[in-house]
């Protein structure tokens, strides 16, 4: 029988990568003390005195980042440090991997060829939509039964009997009234940006389309009705790719212009009146007057930031136009990938229970389980009356409450 191999943990992995590879070897001493609580008291010290240090210096976290981030991508030198053979082995790699590139890079325009071609087919039935939804004509029985849920006829039914159903349709609206508006509001990125100001222009909202261009790229189409704030029939904004593709071969997003509004007298809804004390340095009298300053609006959506000019050496300011123009490109995402090909979802609310929760969760099975419950719950009610309320009451006390499976158990009793 084998002795067992002691001290078998190597200090650093034993495959050799360019991350642990050490320049030379280091020798081992057999004289190796693990340390001592002194060692360890001064170590927690120094880590407390460090991070100290960087809370009392910004501007010395920030260059250290700055530091670090220069650093990534650099070569480690491991493969500058392999031999002639490999290193041409290598290199061969790296043309396989170019060839696998151009393939990614075609993948990705069929892809926008085959978008393209399927958005041909879409577009009939987002103008059917529109016209639904301004009035223009009312949806085929066909329709109407293809989107009923289920239990719908009973609950129609119901309303007939009881006299609910008003059949004056002259007093009842064209179309559907606030549709876009209420769309916009259930999503949650556009819901942010809609202040109530807003509201009563994008009550006028009649369609939002999109379009794709003839270079990789699409604009965003909001058309609206007459009203008290601007005279565009159209407002659009358009995203653009650059003409090199990125790692992996997809489209890189480089900046997006939108369309000028033309606001009304005193109607701009990015900007509001402030009043302003002025002082006449003669007369030293004084008077009242309304300045213009901006606000926040949905209506600066199409008036995008635009990227950092090369010569910006201020990180910081790079930086937050940065972050403002993801930002940006991801809501004309959302409005292009979520709002325009399920926008009854939005505006009925159902496409919220779609949108990541951050786990794995199926809304339908959550909701099946709530009725399930209520009706467990209503059942116990009826047979068990008051005395479950104390039980209840009590157990929450506990802090171990469990109600819909003490009712389920005292049900089947």
């Amino acid at each position: 029988m084998s002795e067992p191999i002691r001290n078998k943990k190597a200090d650093f992995p034993v495959a050799p990568t360019p991350q642990n590879t050490p320049a030379s070897n280091a020798p081992i001493s057999s004289h190796a003390q693990q340390p001592g609580v002194s060692s360890i008291s001064e170590e927690t010290l120094e880590n407390a005195t460090a991070a100290s240090l960087f809370a009392r210096n910004p501007a010395l976290v920030s260059m250290i980042q700055g530091k670090l981030g220069q650093l990534v991508g650099r070569s480690s030198g491991y493969v500058e440090s392999l031999p002639p053979v490999v290193r041409r082995r290598v290199a061969g790699l790296k043309g396989i991997q170019k060839e696998h590139a151009k393939l990614e890079a075609q993948f990705q325009e069929e892809v926008l060829e085959l978008e393209k071609k399927y958005f041909a087919k879409f577009t009939p039935l987002y103008e059917r939509r529109a016209t639904i939804v301004n009035g223009g004509v009312e949806p085929t029985d066909i329709e109407v039964e293809a989107g009923k849920e289920e239990g719908e006829d009973e609950e129609e039914e119901e309303k007939k009997e009881s006299g609910d159903d008003k059949k004056d349709e002259a007093s009842q609206a064209a179309g559907i009234p606030e549709f876009w508006l209420s769309a916009m509001k259930n999503q949650i990125s556009l819901a942010e940006m809609i202040t109530e100001r807003d509201e009563e222009a994008l009550k006028h909202l009649t369609d939002i389309r999109m379009e794709y261009l003839d270079q990789p790229g699409f604009r965003l189409i909001f058309e609206f009705s007459e009203n008290e704030f601007f005279t565009n029939k159209t407002i659009s904004k358009t995203y653009y790719y650059k003409d090199e593709s990125g790692y992996g071969g997809d489209f890189i997003y480089d900046h997006a212009d939108g369309s000028k509004i033309d606001w009304k007298e005193d109607q701009d809804l990015t900007l509001r009146l402030e009043s302003k004390k002025q002082r006449n340095k003669n007369t030293k009298q004084t008077r009242v007057v309304k300045i213009s300053v901006p606000t926040e609006s949905f209506f600066n959506f199409f008036s995008p930031p635009q990227p950092p000019a090369d010569d910006d050496d201020n990180e910081s300011i790079a930086s937050d136009i940065e972050e403002r123009l993801e930002l940006d490109y991801q809501l004309g995402e959302d409005i292009k990938e979520k709002l325009i090909p399920r926008a009854i979802d939005w505006f009925t609310g159902q496409a919220l229970q779609y949108e990541e929760l951050g786990e794995d969760i199926d809304p339908d099975d959550y909701e099946d389980e709530d009725d399930e419950d209520d009706e467990e719950e209503e059942d116990d009610d009826d047979e068990q009356g008051s005395d479950r309320d104390i039980e209840d009451d009590s157990d929450e006390e506990d802090g171990t409450s469990k109600p819909k499976k003490e009712a389920a158990e005292c049900k089947q009793n």
